[in-house]
């Protein structure tokens, strides 16, 4: 078995989507390692990237087949990677044991939808639902709300969209 910290990361994206009010949608995640109690369980979308897929495309994807959104323009993106470990506790446990953590490119994206095109808990995608539920959050509010060890990744990300937050 391979050490720990000489397990690769998972390339992955994720999504902050803000809709017109500044609010960022959050989801409630239905299992997962994210499960270390039951304040920490929200997050947004994320995802890996498929080989030979790019970033922005990969973004676009995750976000529909989580959310079933797709009425959404581009803000921003995090100009470099951002990278957590997962815990060693769990991560022979997490990904059959083959990485250490993600590393992320982060995209802002503006919702322009309605919120009845949101849908979790039977995504359009036909994909397995990773939430039970969700709701718009202030952006500041992000960081305290996910696990721990997500928490300077989801400081950064908030720092860099914070423009695009509600006064």
């Amino acid at each position: 078995m391979t050490r720990y910290d000489d397990l690769p990361y998972r390339t992955c994206v994720g999504v902050m989507l803000i809709n017109a009010k500044g609010l960022v949608f959050i989801g409630k995640r239905a299992s997962g390692i994210e499960h270390v109690d039951d304040a920490h369980v929200w997050q947004m979308p994320q995802g890996g990237v498929d080989p030979g897929e790019d970033t922005w495309t990969a973004a676009k994807r995750e976000l529909y087949e989580e959310t079933s959104a797709r009425s959404i323009e581009k803000l921003a993106e995090v100009p470099e990677w951002l990278t957590y470990d997962i815990p060693r506790t769990v991560a022979g446990r997490t990904w059959k044991g083959r990485y250490r953590g993600q590393k992320q490119k982060w995209f802002a994206m503006r919702f322009t939808g309605s919120d009845d095109e949101i849908n979790v808990v039977h995504p359009d995608s036909g994909h397995k639902p990773e939430f039970v539920s969700w709701r718009w959050e202030p952006m500041a509010n992000l960081p305290r709300l996910i696990v721990p060890f997500k928490r300077p990744v989801y400081e950064r990300v908030v720092e860099e969209f914070k423009k695009f937050a509600a006064a």
